[in-house]
């Protein structure tokens, strides 16, 4: 601040030309190189559009589905490797091309997409994050609504949570996804940041509400800051923002969009006990996708085992033995019968890959009940 303010005072310099001049011509031309930029750049994009809308045309004449989320991440890539040396981050390239490809897919074909609602919840957030803003969202009141909205086509595809990386798997997707003939076609990883939200003071909240995941997700900070509320279950994280409206004593524990949308003030931000706190959300549909060379996917797989000692290291040795890297392993009581589990796995790799398919097969042989979840792109966005 003294240097500018001695440039300032300095009578060696004219005082008719300021330090900080601009030169109003210069401005006006790159101005104007915007503006011709822009008109191509729009030109370009219809273009993009219209071709988009033709394939869409080929693809229902063939009875495929307009959403293909293997070729969106093959475009992804390309773009990243065409933006090498740029000055967009490949993060913005992606959200600005999310949004490109979602109006495209919205003209091809009218799709609504259901999730864990009401609005403003994460599950919503991930779905947007994954399909962009111009397809038609459906908020649904419970997770088996949206396995049941889709498999009844009244939604084309739904959105739900998985695994929390600091609470683990939710357990009613994976059961789901067991009872069900849905597959999962793609994955949407998302950073959850917590706020405390209430009508009331912090000294005058008597009831916590939220999702059993975000409680648990925030369970060190309540404990600390609120140790004799009580702490009250909800469907979702929205629906816990909305019951607490204008209710005294009450709070949710829900994202800032949620406070946005339904009014309802924050009285504390960032209140989940890890800051590195991600969701993984699932896509499931009624078709699974074809493989794409270029894509790097994972495959998830349930099956059971039989009664006897070493059943499970033979059900793994299936996989290692063919180098099958195997990045989530875990169990769930089946509820056939006392004692009998499911093992749930997710493995790098795509179920038509000859070593998978392989693994699948001997498998098949040693297990009772042997089912793949879906192969989907192993994208980390």
């Amino acid at each position: 601040m003294a240097a500018l303010t001695g440039a300032l005072n300095n009578p060696h310099l004219p005082h008719s030309q300021p330090c900080f001049s601009v030169n109003s011509s210069e401005l006006e031309q790159l101005r104007s190189k915007i503006d011709d930029i822009d008109r191509e750049v729009t030109r370009l994009l219809n273009d993009r559009v219209r071709s988009s809308v033709a394939i869409g045309r080929i693809k229902n004449e063939q009875g495929l589905d307009p959403y293909d989320p293997a070729r969106e991440e093959e475009v992804f890539q390309k773009l990243e490797e065409l933006n090498q040396g740029g000055l967009l981050e490949s993060v913005t390239l992606r959200t600005i091309y999310r949004e490109v490809i979602s109006s495209s897919i919205a003209l091809q074909k009218e799709l609504r997409i259901g999730y864990l609602g009401p609005e403003a919840t994460f599950t919503h957030q991930a779905a947007i994050k994954n399909f962009g803003s111009s397809l038609s969202y459906k908020p649904l009141a419970d997770i088996p609504d949206v396995f049941s909205e889709v498999e009844l086509s009244q939604c084309d595809y739904g959105v739900v949570p998985v695994e929390n990386s600091n609470e683990g798997s939710v357990n009613r997707s994976l059961d789901l996804l067991v009872d069900t003939e849905l597959t999962i076609i793609a994955q949407v990883y998302l950073k959850i940041e917590h706020c405390l939200l209430s009508s009331s003071s912090l000294d005058e909240v008597q009831t916590v509400s939220s999702k059993d995941q975000a409680l648990a997700q925030c369970g060190e900070w309540i404990r600390r800051n609120l140790p004799t509320a009580r702490l009250e279950n909800a469907t979702s994280t929205a629906e816990a923002v909305r019951s607490a409206k204008g209710a005294l004593g009450t709070a949710a524990i829900a994202g800032a969009l949620a406070g946005r949308l339904y009014d309802v003030p924050c009285l504390a931000e960032g209140i989940q006990d890890r800051k590195d706190n991600l969701t993984r959300f699932l896509v499931v549909g009624r078709n699974s996708l074809d493989r794409r060379e270029a894509i790097e996917y994972k495959t998830s797989l349930v099956f059971s085992l039989t009664d006897e000692v070493g059943a499970l290291q033979q059900g793994l040795r299936t996989f290692g033995d063919r180098g099958i890297n195997l990045c989530k392993i875990e169990s769930r009581p089946s509820r056939l019968k006392p004692w009998d589990y499911y093992f749930f796995v997710d493995f790098l790799g795509h179920r038509d890959d000859e070593p998978a398919s392989e693994a699948i097969v001997e498998l098949e042989k040693v297990c009772p009940f042997v089912k793949c979840l879906g192969s989907y792109p192993n994208t980390l966005s």
